[in-house]
């Protein structure tokens, strides 16, 4: 009896193992199966360089050469200059500092300003303890996997400013409530070694229509407005630029002809500056260097900011 009923394990166990054929196959789909699955994102190597790109899922870009302009060529924004880089440099030693947003008119420096005070401010803390200050840039959008983004830099010791250019947000958006959460309001908070700067032609970064549209519909208008409206205020420090005046834009105008050494006559500068400003409508930094660029350009003379 004990012989036959070993013999039934026996035929039972060579049942259920699977024969050669069918664990070949399975070994193989196991295979593909892992060749399929992303490969883990290295991890970034911060010491790199002092500016990086974010590409989700996990990836920051160094890069090499950062497009700024010097902070001696950004004109007629003296207070606001000021007050981002003494808020950046707080930062930078450890000091409490807050998230910054730069809003209004186009082209009056916005973003070169953030470049240009992050190299400002490493150039003085050049040889200090705590390395360079990190700036990384990430796109609108982007802006969802801001929450990956936080949690790599969390994990480095150095001190970070994550900047948006161009951040605004249209009326069927929803991401603005992850950046609410990631800036002040999550469980975690904003890291201690990250800041936040962006930059908006809008204070709100919201378009007027979609509040216009809340405080029709809502039942509680202002709930709902106060809802929207409270992403700025997780920004502390709010700059606003304004359009430039005509002596204002000559002014960036015959900064940018010194600094590259464009000989012209300062008459024929200004009456040549305003008529390039008056044939696009509009006085800003922005069209004071579309115009030196193209005075080098005739004049032969390479500019490099």
């Amino acid at each position: 009896m004990a012989d036959g009923n070993m013999g039934a394990r026996t035929d039972e166990r060579a049942a259920v193992q699977p024969d050669g054929a069918l664990l070949r196959e399975i070994r193989r789909l196991a295979d593909a199966l892992e060749r399929l699955a992303p490969a883990p994102s290295p991890a970034p190597d911060i010491a790199a360089a002092d500016a990086f790109v974010w590409q989700p899922p996990g990836t920051l870009a160094p890069v090499a050469r950062v497009n700024r302009v010097e902070i001696g060529l950004l004109r007629g924004i003296d207070r606001l200059r000021d007050a981002l880089f003494d808020n950046t440099g707080r930062f930078a030693r450890g000091l409490p500092a807050n998230n910054a947003l730069l809003w209004g008119a186009r082209g009056m420096g916005k973003s070169s300003l953030v470049k240009a005070v992050h190299a400002e401010v490493n150039a003085a803390r050049a040889g200090t303890e705590g390395g360079p200050l990190k700036l990384v840039e990430i796109h609108r959008e982007d802006i969802e996997s801001l929450p990956a983004l936080m949690t790599i830099l969390r994990r480095d010791a150095h001190r970070f400013i994550v900047f948006c250019d161009d951040l605004s947000f249209d009326t069927d958006d929803t991401s603005y409530k992850s950046l609410k959460a990631v800036l002040e309001g999550g469980i975690e908070g904003r890291p201690a070694n990250v800041l936040f700067y962006a930059t908006s032609n809008r204070r709100h970064l919201l378009p007027r229509d979609m509040l216009d549209n809340e405080r029709a519909t809502a039942v509680n208008p202002g709930d709902s407005i106060e809802e929207k409206v409270s992403l700025s205020d997780r920004f502390g420090l709010w700059l606003g630029f304004h359009k430039c005046s005509q002596d204002e834009y000559l002014d960036m105008v015959s900064g940018y002809a010194r600094r590259f050494g464009l000989d012209v006559p300062p008459e024929e500068l200004r009456r040549d500056a305003l008529e390039w400003a008056t044939t696009r409508g509009a006085r800003s930094g922005r069209t004071a260097w579309q115009y030196i660029s193209d005075l080098a350009g005739r004049l032969g003379v390479h500019i490099d900011a």
